[in-house]
C-alpha cells in the first residue's frame, strides 16, 4: 500500500528527480544523497532559555529589495561551539498572543561551517526549530533561507508592494534555543529598492547606497522594532523633548501624504493627552508612529514598546474619501500600549522568548483596558467628536446585549481564542464568540470608571488608576509584569471596593444579562431608533444594509448576499443561513433600499415581509413575521442625571 501511494504521489509530480530513481527501480547516486535530513536519527532536545547571554554576536543582514517578487533574502552568520546547536524560528509572536510565526514560509534554508555545507534536521515535534551538529574546528555557522511574503488572496497579510514595506524582523531570523531574548546580541542590516526611506525605533548606524545599517541591539529590542519603508515618504515631529515622538509615513501615492494639518493637530493632541492620562511618565527613549497610508499592503495594528504599526485609509490625511473609525482609533490604541502590554504587561506574558508558549490570562486587562483607553483618547484628541464616540459605544453596548454566545461562553474564556484560531473567521460569531476581551472588557473598565465617579462625586475615576498603574516612575523602562491580585490592589488604593468580586464576576459570568451598568451610571440608555442621526451614520457606514437588530442580519455587496446571521435572531429562527441572495421582497426586486422600506412599512401591522431567497441552484420563499420597524443602537440622555460620559470623553487640562 506504502508503494502504491508512493508511486501516484510521483506520478502526479510527472516524475520529477525525486521520484523518477524510484519508479524506474534504480538505485541513487550515493553522491548524491543527503543523508542526515533523509534518514532517521536521534534528535537532541530543544535547550529551555536561560538568563546567561550568548557567547558572540550574531551579524544579520535583510535583503528586502525584491518587492515586485514578494521576498525577503536573509543571511546570518551566529556564532558557535562544536556539539549540537538548535536554531528557532519565532513561534509565539508579541501582540498576537498566538503561534502565528509563519514557518511554512521559510524557504531554501542552508547552514554552512567553513565553507562547508551542514544538514539540518527539522524538529519532528516542533516544526519551528532546526537541529544542526556543529564539527570540531568550526566558530560560525553561515545561514542563509528565503522568507516568501503572501502576493495573493488567502496567502495572508501582504507585507510587500512595489511601494512600500513593511518589515518584521521575527519573520526573518533564525535564533539560538537555550537564551533569553535579551541576551542574544544582533547587528541588523536591510537593503532596501532604491530611493526608499523608512523609520524604525533602531538606532541607524549608516544608510548609504540604500543599504542601512542598525547598532548593536538585542534580539528583543529587535523584534519589538519593525520598519515601515517606501518610496513615498512623509516624517511628522510630534513633540516630546527628549523623549520625542514622531510619525513615518508610506503611501501608495505621494498625493496621499499631502495636508492634514488637523490630522497632525489631532497626533499632536493624543501625546499630550496620553502623557496627561498617564501622569507625565514616558517609558521610552523616543516613538516612532509608523503610519501606512494604503489600500494594497495589508492591514495592520500592533503594538511595540518605541513604535507601532499601522495602515490607514488612503484619505487619512489628504481628506479624500471616508475613513473609517477603525483607522481613527488604531493609533490611540497602539500608542496606549506602549504603557499598557509594553512596559507594564501581564506576568504570565513575561516569557523569555518567542518559541515559549504565550498564556493569555489577563488579555481583558492588556488588551481590554488599551481598548478602552484608546477609545477615549480618540475623543479626547479630537480624531471623534464626543457624538461620534457615543455612537461607538451604542454599537458596542447593543452588540453584547444581542449576543447569544454569552449564554455558553464567558468572558474569560475568550482570552484564549487567539490560541484557539487566530483571527480566525467563523460563520455564526455571535454564538462562537471571539475576541470579546477587546470590546467586552471594555464595557467592563467603563463600568468600574463610572463607578469610582459615581461613589466619589466624580473626584477619582479611572484615570488615577491609569497614573497609578502604567505611568509609574521608573528608573529603566524594562518591562515589568502585573498579576490579578495587583489590578485589584491599585483599584483598591483609587477608590475601596470589593474589586476582585467585581471583576470576578462579569468575567466568569454565563448566561447573564449584559453588564451595561457603567451606561447608565454615566448617565445614559441604550435605545433604539429608525433613524440613525449623521454621527450614527458616520461611524456605522454600513447602515444602510445593517438589519442585525430587526431581521438579524446583514446585506453585502452588490450580490445583496446575506451575512452575519444572528444566532437566535429572527433570520436565523427561519432557518436561514449566511451566504444566501436576497432576490426579492414583497415580490418586488431586493436591494437594500426596498427591504429598508419594506421594514418600515411592516412596522404596527400585521401582515408579515416576504423574502425570495437564493442560494446556488436553490430558491426559498421566508415570510419574516416582523411588525417593529428599523432599529439601530442610540445612547439617549437619562434626564437630571450627571454626564459621566461627557466627563470621560473630554480632553484633560492638565
Amino acid at each position: 500500500m506504502t508503494r502504491t501511494r508512493l508511486t501516484a504521489a510521483c506520478l502526479a509530480l510527472l516524475m520529477t528527480s525525486v521520484c523518477g530513481p524510484a519508479l524506474a527501480q534504480q538505485q541513487p547516486n550515493t553522491a548524491d544523497v543527503i543523508a542526515p535530513a533523509a534518514l532517521p536519527r536521534a534528535v537532541p532536545p530543544i535547550p529551555a532559555p536561560t538568563s546567561a547571554a550568548y557567547p558572540g554576536v550574531i551579524t544579520l543582514n535583510v535583503d528586502a529589495s525584491d518587492v515586485e517578487r514578494g521576498l525577503i533574502n536573509v543571511t546570518q552568520t551566529i556564532p558557535v561551539s562544536a556539539g549540537s546547536v538548535t536554531l528557532l524560528y519565532p513561534k509565539f509572536l508579541p501582540g498576537n498572543h498566538a503561534p502565528t510565526g509563519p514557518i511554512s514560509m521559510l524557504t531554501g534554508l542552508t547552514v554552512a561551517a567553513d565553507g562547508q555545507p551542514l544538514q539540518w534536521l527539522r524538529d519532528p515535534v516542533d516544526p519551528w526549530a532546526f537541529h544542526v551538529e556543529v564539527p570540531q574546528g568550526a566558530t560560525q555557522l553561515d545561514v542563509a533561507f528565503t522568507t516568501l511574503t503572501p502576493t495573493g488572496e488567502g496567502q495572508g497579510r501582504r507585507l510587500q508592494t512595489p511601494e512600500m514595506l513593511n518589515l518584521q524582523w521575527e519573520k526573518a531570523l533564525l535564533y539560538p534555543a537555550g537564551y533569553n531574548a535579551k541576551g542574544v546580541a544582533v547587528v541588523p542590516s536591510v537593503k532596501l529598492p532604491a530611493g526608499w526611506r523608512y523609520g524604525v525605533a533602531l538606532e541607524t548606524a549608516s544608510f548609504e547606497g540604500d543599504l542601512a545599517r542598525f547598532a548593536q541591539t538585542d534580539l528583543y529590542t529587535l523584534v519589538d522594532s519593525p520598519m515601515f519603508a517606501g518610496i513615498n515618504f512623509r516624517e511628522i515631529a510630534l513633540g516630546g523633548g527628549d523623549r520625542a515622538v514622531r510619525a513615518t509615513v508610506v503611501a501608495d501615492k505621494p498625493n496621499q501624504l499631502e495636508g492634514g494639518a488637523n490630522r497632525v493637530e489631532q497626533m499632536e493632541s493624543l501625546v499630550v493627552q496620553a502623557d496627561r492620562l498617564f501622569g507625565g511618565q514616558r517609558h521610552f527613549d523616543h516613538y516612532t508612529f509608523l503610519v501606512g497610508v494604503t489600500d494594497t499592503l495589508g492591514d495592520i495594528g500592533l503594538e511595540h514598546h518605541r513604535s507601532s504599526e499601522n495602515t490607514v485609509a488612503t484619505g487619512y490625511f489628504n481628506g479624500e474619501g471616508r475613513v473609517p473609525y477603525g483607522d481613527l482609533a488604531v493609533i490611540p490604541h497602539e500608542y496606549v500600549h506602549s504603557w499598557n502590554g509594553k512596559f507594564r504587561r501581564p506576568a504570565d506574558q513575561m516569557f523569555p522568548n518567542y518559541n515559549v508558549p504565550t498564556t493569555n490570562s489577563l488579555l481583558w486587562v492588556y488588551e481590554g483596558q488599551t481598548q478602552y483607553w484608546g477609545d477615549v483618547l480618540t475623543a479626547r484628541s479630537g480624531f471623534v467628536s464626543k457624538d461620534e464616540a457615543l455612537a461607538v459605544l451604542a454599537g458596542v453596548a447593543a452588540s453584547y446585549q444581542n449576543q447569544a454566545g454569552r449564554q455558553w461562553r464567558p468572558l474569560q474564556d475568550t482570552t484564549n481564542t487567539p490560541i484557539l484560531g487566530y483571527r480566525a473567521p467563523n460563520p455564526y460569531s455571535t454564538w462562537a464568540r471571539g475576541t470579546d476581551y477587546y470590546r467586552e472588557s471594555g464595557l467592563i473598565w467603563l463600568d468600574a470608571d463610572t463607578l469610582i465617579r459615581s461613589e466619589t462625586n466624580g473626584r477619582k475615576s479611572l484615570d488615577d488608576f491609569a497614573k497609578r498603574f502604567f505611568g509609574v516612575t521608573a528608573d529603566s523602562w524594562s518591562p515589568q509584569g502585573y498579576t490579578f491580585e495587583d489590578v485589584v490592589a491599585a483599584l483598591n488604593a483609587v477608590h475601596p471596593h470589593d474589586w476582585a468580586t467585581f471583576l470576578r464576576t462579569r468575567l466568569d459570568a454565563v448566561n447573564a444579562p449584559p453588564f451595561l451598568d457603567g451606561l447608565e451610571r454615566g448617565g445614559y440608555r441604550l435605545t433604539y431608533t429608525d433613524a440613525p442621526s449623521d454621527a450614527e451614520k458616520k461611524i456605522n457606514s454600513s447602515w444602510e444594509n445593517d438589519f442585525q437588530y430587526s431581521l438579524g442580519f446583514s446585506l453585502a455587496g452588490p450580490s445583496n448576499r446575506i451575512t452575519g446571521v444572528r444566532w437566535g435572531g429572527l433570520a436565523f429562527d427561519q432557518g436561514v443561513g449566511a451566504g444566501w441572495e436576497l432576490v426579492a421582497v414583497n415580490d418586488m426586486a431586493a436591494s437594500p433600499k426596498a427591504l429598508r422600506d419594506a421594514v418600515t412599512a411592516a412596522k404596527g401591522g400585521s401582515e408579515p415581509i416576504r423574502l425570495i431567497l437564493k442560494n446556488g441552484e436553490r430558491f426559498r420563499t421566508v415570510a419574516f413575521p416582523y411588525h417593529d420597524g428599523l432599529r439601530y443602537p442610540r445612547l439617549e440622555r437619562i434626564a437630571g442625571s450627571r454626564d459621566h460620559l461627557g466627563d470621560i470623553l473630554a480632553p484633560r487640562r492638565r
